[in-house]
């Protein structure tokens, strides 16, 4: 069971975007936004007392945030999923669907059941990091999908020829669901983990792509350094414009340089060099 939170904000952006990542930090799910603001969700046995305290944005003076909250009883999510989901095209080389829509002749074709996992390709993240991943030899590399969601970064890797690629995440239904996609685009030799960074001491990546949130990317920076093979990169998103600066820093004092950056409303996708 689920509760939904609709927010009504006011000026709606940049507020709603700084809402949604607060948000997905405390332990929300998914996501929706509208006219007024954003839709949020979260499994009721999760929710406690004061989880939204402490998000800055409800508190900023500048911004005007109400809400209310409704228990949503169970449904068949994949069927409303359905009857929403729409394919995305990324630089008219890679159709990321559904298994319900018609394949399109591209270089890249990718089958996506998201479920509850984060990854299709319509948030300006997961988009912006596949445009870096369709402008990178991937041939013969060694590849780490951090954070992985649905799996769509990985298969990506694996469909334009990398030979090892892991995949990693905390929640345990991105895991299955990154299975089930990886199965989906047949990419069975993709392992799939649950866990965190802690798990890849000792393991070594010519690219490590974590689509996942500044502060956890602050936190995680210094192992990927470890992981990083000379010469590989490191491809970065899940923060605003206006954290390029710590995050780069960080990169920098791990010895990554930044070579290029995307930015699609607000939203930054960085790779960093080895």
């Amino acid at each position: 069971m689920y509760l939904e939170y609709t927010f009504t904000v006011s000026p709606t952006q940049p507020a709603t975007d700084i809402l949604l990542a607060e948000l997905a930090e405390v332990g929300f799910e998914s996501f929706v936004e509208i006219p007024s603001g954003l839709l949020a969700y979260i499994v009721k046995s999760d929710w406690h007392e004061g989880m939204i305290d402490d998000c800055y944005i409800l508190k900023h003076p500048d911004v005007s945030i109400s809400w209310s909250v409704t228990t949503l009883e169970p449904q068949n999510w994949n069927a409303a999923w359905e009857k929403s989901f729409t394919p995305v095209i990324v630089a008219g080389q890679c159709n990321i669907r559904a298994p319900f829509h018609t394949p399109k002749k591209v270089a890249y074709d990718i089958v996506i059941e998201p479920k509850m996992s984060f990854g299709t390709g319509h948030h300006e993240t997961t988009h912006m990091m596949v445009r870096h991943l369709l402008d990178t030899d991937c041939v013969g590399k060694s590849v780490l999908d951090m954070g992985c969601g649905t799996g769509i970064l990985a298969i990506l890797a694996k469909k334009k020829g990398a030979t090892h690629v892991d995949a990693v995440d905390i929640d345990s239904g991105c895991v299955l669901n990154a299975r089930d996609n990886v199965e989906r685009n047949g990419c069975k030799d993709i392992r799939v983990f649950q866990g965190d960074s802690a798990m890849l001491a000792g393991k070594k990546y010519e690219l490590i792509l974590a689509n996942i949130n500044r502060n956890s990317l602050l936190a995680d920076i210094p192992q990927y350094a470890k992981c990083i093979t000379p010469g590989g990169s490191l491809f970065l998103s899940g923060f605003y414009k206006e954290d390029i600066a710590a995050i780069s820093s960080k990169c920098e004092t791990y010895g990554l340089t930044l070579e290029k950056k995307l930015e699609k409303n607000r939203w930054i996708a960085a790779k960093y060099v080895s």
